[in-house]
């Protein structure tokens, strides 16, 4: 089955499965919890389905339990999704309120449990907005349908003179009449299949899609009251504590426990090599667990942070061209200049605020888990799995998670927790230290670009030769007008690795756009041509030019040919279907090597923008979060070992860092919505060095760019 370019490096082979394994609700099981009304069990279309097969995020072929109206009028919107803090625990409310015909408030979210919402692969990718929102607002349409058909049906007048509006429909010309959704569901069990795609309302009808709306979850987040796993309190819980290997490929021996069974009130557990220890009390498991005596067999280092990149280059296997055009050989000898360049990065942790947490409760035949989770149906099948239930006999619960950037996709917190709990009889909650988190986190792989380029005299583009090693090909796909063009990756996020990496924040991307932007920068510069004057004579591509255009207007940019000394830099990316200029203005310090940004203007082209509000948020989420692997984050090791454990050493932005941000989203509502999560942080890295080079001559190659690399670069 066919990936989607967006969803390549978060494909999981052990999720995709054929659709008919799929786990399904229950129709009576469902009508039960939900107490009844109008309900749409909706499928999306053959094609629509097909489609949403090609592009990774398959649906269940007997229904999606989507929306369900109750007698109070409020309507409930049934979703595997979660939310993290991208925010659209607001922006789904906002699609199936404007196709439904009711006000924002009323429309309440369900979100990532397990035993109430249909079956979905996961949240990550940008992909809720694009993937789910169009079925979500089919469903709502469906169901204003059934709303008017039940009033035409009550006051035996055609629909065709009946309307919709804020929960009510109403007789076109005569207002006085009118019955709310509450009073039509009253009493009532409906279940509708739509046997045809219902027509959606056209962008010009919009009353709340495309306007900005303040975050839903924000005051219970800023006062303290929103609920994550970590929150969640049950009768009699205890709190684990265990014990850890001090480096992925070290061999547990043996664990003397003698010590820790002395503290009052302390359980331990021991199965295999789980060693845990228990207690009602987090700081006394934490003093328990101190007291054992492990002993581990911990191989030499064979690779560090140091030599990794050598590493991986031995290790690459044969390319895998991806994208080409031409004859790559051929235009090499029609330039009249070459730029050959390799581009490193470092590992770079996802260090998200609330580190992995799950609570598990085992009673009888029947396990709950509240857990911090990207993916909680794939969760549902780990836990089953460990604890050697049914499927159907564990329900995941999701409350808010913590923030996730494709880091909380693994779930071993999740099955240590019910492992535990089944063992003890009692509620265990698993919540990862600072430590734990870095150690087994899951992070940006190591990577190298090797890029040979060519350009003529006029400043045109002739040959592009790119490779990328195992980070991935999301975003490597050239979009520049270059005749002769080849983009091969060598690996992924493979066994070469000396501990496991996976997806983050735009897997692949933030790596590929700071070596094609960088590229770009240093063939721009070398042609005497100023870096956004060379960008628009290379494209075609309308929305690129569109984005570079509205990004230099909102900077107030002046042509200068690079290094003009102002400290400024240009740099173009494309993810999750969104195109993206940023245009950044930094100082760097001559004496320390240490980069201020002062000011960052990012254009987004992203079709509809669904919450306006809430994509300039995540935009600004981006910029903040991609200055941390532009200039500071870095994993360090010596071969399975980690020697990051804390913020004292892994350095992420601070207030102090933030440059002045302006947004600008493109007017686009006749197109599609398109991802906004990632797509700004992919050309951090790139604008940055960009910037960096213009400020001073010299051109960083390895991410990130700290002072110490930034001053070996400016005496290089």
């Amino acid at each position: 089955m066919k990936k989607d370019e967006y969803f390549e490096d978060e494909f999981v082979e052990d999720s995709y499965r054929p659709l008919a394994s799929f786990p399904k609700i229950d129709r009576r099981e469902f009508l039960r919890i939900t107490g009844g009304g109008i309900i749409v069990f909706f499928t999306i279309g053959d094609t629509a389905l097909l489609e949403a097969q090609r592009r990774g995020d398959q649906y269940p072929t007997d229904f999606n339990a989507y929306l369900r109206i109750s007698a109070d009028g409020r309507v409930a919107c049934y979703t595997g999704k979660i939310e993290m803090g991208q925010g659209i625990i607001t922006s789904l409310a906002q699609m199936a309120a404007d196709e439904l015909d009711v006000a924002l408030e009323a429309v309440d979210m369900v979100l990532g449990d397990t035993d109430l919402c249909p079956w979905d692969m996961g949240t990550f990718g940008s992909r809720t907005t694009r993937f789910f929102g169009p079925p979500l607002r089919a469903a709502a349409a469906e169901a204003r349908t059934v709303l008017l058909d039940l009033a035409a049906e009550q006051w035996q007048v055609p629909r065709e003179r009946l309307s919709a509006e804020n929960g009510k429909i109403y007789v076109k010309n005569d207002r006085t009449k009118s019955i709310s959704y509450g009073e039509l569901a009253k009493g009532k069990v409906i279940e509708r299949h739509p046997q045809q795609q219902t027509a959606l309302k056209a962008p010009g009808e919009f009353k709340i899609v495309g306007k900005p709306v303040l975050r839903r979850d924000g005051v219970e987040k800023v006062t303290g009251k929103a609920q994550f796993s970590g929150d969640v309190r049950l009768p009699g819980m205890l709190y684990a504590k265990i014990l850890r290997p001090p480096a992925h490929d070290a061999r547990f021996i043996s664990a003397d426990t003698s010590e820790a069974e002395k503290v009052a009130g302390v359980q331990l557990v021991r199965q295999g090599e789980l060693v845990a220890v228990l207690h009602p009390l987090p700081d006394v498991a934490e003093e328990a667990l101190a007291r054992i005596k492990a002993q581990f067999d911990k191989p030499a280092a064979q690779v560090d942070d140091k030599t990794i990149f050598d590493h991986l280059l031995k290790n690459a296997p044969d390319r895998n061209v991806v994208d080409q055009g031409g004859d790559v050989e051929k235009g090499a000898g029609l330039a009249d200049e070459t730029v050959e360049a390799t581009y490193l990065n470092s590992y770079v942790a996802h260090a998200a605020i609330e580190t992995h947490t799950a609570l598990a409760r085992v009673e009888a035949d029947k396990a709950t888990v509240w857990a911090s989770t990207q993916v909680p149906f794939r969760i549902k099948e780990q836990v089953a799995e460990a604890i050697g239930f049914p499927a159907d006999k564990v329900r995941v619960i999701t409350p808010f998670v913590g923030g996730g950037f494709g880091g909380k996709s693994a779930g071993r917190q999740v099955v240590e927790a019910a492992q535990l709990a089944k063992l003890t009889g009692k509620p265990v909650q698993v919540a990862w230290s600072r430590a734990e988190e870095f150690f087994y986190d899951t992070f940006r792989p190591a990577a190298v670009v090797k890029i040979k380029s060519g350009f003529s005299k006029a400043g045109k583009l002739a040959f592009w030769d790119y490779g990328v090693y195992f980070a991935g090909e999301r975003g490597s796909q050239q979009f520049y007008d270059i005749p002769h063009h080849r983009t091969a990756s060598y690996g992924s996020r493979g066994g070469v690795h000396p501990f496991g990496t996976g997806a983050w924040r735009a897997p692949a991307n933030n790596t590929n756009t700071f070596a094609r932007e960088s590229q770009i920068d240093m063939m721009a510069s070398r042609a005497g041509v100023d870096p956004v004057r060379f960008r628009f004579d290379n494209l075609k591509d309308r929305r690129f030019i569109r984005v570079l255009e509205a990004a230099a207007k909102k900077f107030g940019w002046t042509p200068a040919k690079a290094p003009s000394r102002r400290g400024l830099g240009v740099a173009l990316g494309t993810d999750s279907g969104t195109c993206v200029a940023t245009i950044a203005q930094v100082e760097v310090d001559s004496q320390t090597g240490r980069v201020q940004v002062k000011r960052v203007v990012c254009a987004q082209d992203m079709g509809l923008a669904i919450n306006p509000e809430g994509a300039a948020i995540q935009i600004e989420g981006c910029i903040t979060m991609g200055l941390g692997y532009a200039l500071t984050e870095e994993v360090r090791f010596r071969g399975g070992e980690v020697l990051e454990r804390n913020f004292d050493t892994y350095e992420l932005p601070k207030f102090s860092w933030l440059p002045d941000i302006e947004t600008v989203i493109i007017e686009a509502q006749d197109e599609p919505a398109q991802g906004g999560g990632e797509p700004a942080i992919i050309t951090m890295g790139a604008v940055v060095a960009n910037a960096i080079f213009d400020a001073t001559g010299s051109r960083l190659f390895q991410l990130p760019m700290t002072p110490e690399r930034v001053l070996a670069a400016m005496k290089g």
